[in-house]
């Protein structure tokens, strides 16, 4: 990811409404889980430490971080959400069956082996433990933030859980989620093509007002997916867990 771009995010992931919403999303999703303070928990590919934020404010313990940008790992660092450890999703500084949960959140589209991220994932996971994934969805929505991000593809459904049944876990729960912003999203980013408009990152497009309404949106969007399962959505969502036998 760009620099300028990790900058960007350090700077407004604690406030800005797609992070603090997509948390409130992860923090239900975990809740079902039945994790105590006791139970392993890596953060792969942990940026800026919008995640790690989570988990702290969860009043979880024994958390690892893990992410290959220097950058990141330095923002980590410095708003005291580490220690983050540099490594590659496809080859883990881990032990085999190190964690009960894993977070891989919008990270297997940044590699172009995701397969071999996935099995990596598979490895570091404990007998039965769960790994919660999300992606971005649907190549119709390809914009200058898939390219500030360094991603390779986005995904839909079907293919991304043959890629996860392919590694040797079980899909538990599955669904697309920021779906009410999905065509006013397809529109901006046409508009920012068209009109060849120059971001460090889509999140610099925000004012308080703005940010107040798209946050009451994506609330109410992160609230209904999982009832809902919209056929469509920004984001794709998978729990799954590490299959006995592989």
């Amino acid at each position: 990811m760009d620099p300028s771009t990790y900058a960007v995010e350090a700077d407004i992931e604690a406030t800005h409404w797609w992070f603090v919403q997509r948390r409130r999303l992860f923090a239900r999703e975990l809740g079902r889980l039945g994790l105590t303070r006791e139970h392993r928990i890596l953060d792969i590919g942990t940026s800026t430490g919008t995640n790690l934020r989570m988990l702290r404010e969860l009043g979880y313990d024994r958390v690892s971080g893990v992410d290959l940008s220097d950058h990141a790992i330095h923002y980590c660092q410095h708003k005291g959400l580490g220690p983050v450890e540099k490594g590659d999703v496809r080859a883990l500084p881990f032990a085999d069956a190190s964690f009960e949960l894993v977070l891989a959140t919008d990270i297997i589209e940044h590699v172009n082996e995701d397969a071999d991220a996935l099995r990596e994932i598979w490895r570091v996971l404990a007998p039965g433990g769960r790994v919660l994934i999300t992606v971005p969805a649907f190549e119709s929505l390809w914009g200058l933030q898939d390219e500030r991000s360094a991603h390779v593809r986005r995904y839909r459904m079907k293919p991304l859980l043959r890629r996860v049944e392919g590694s040797g876990l079980e899909p538990l729960t599955h669904y697309y989620f920021n779906y009410l912003l999905f065509v006013p999203i397809w529109l901006a980013r046409r508009a920012i093509d068209l009109f060849k408009v120059n971001l460090d990152s889509e999140n610099e497009v925000n004012s308080p007002a703005l940010n107040r309404l798209l946050s009451a949106i994506f609330r109410l969007d992160v609230s209904t997916a999982r009832l809902v399962r919209p056929p469509f959505g920004v984001s794709a969502l998978v729990v799954a867990k590490k299959a006995v036998h592989r």
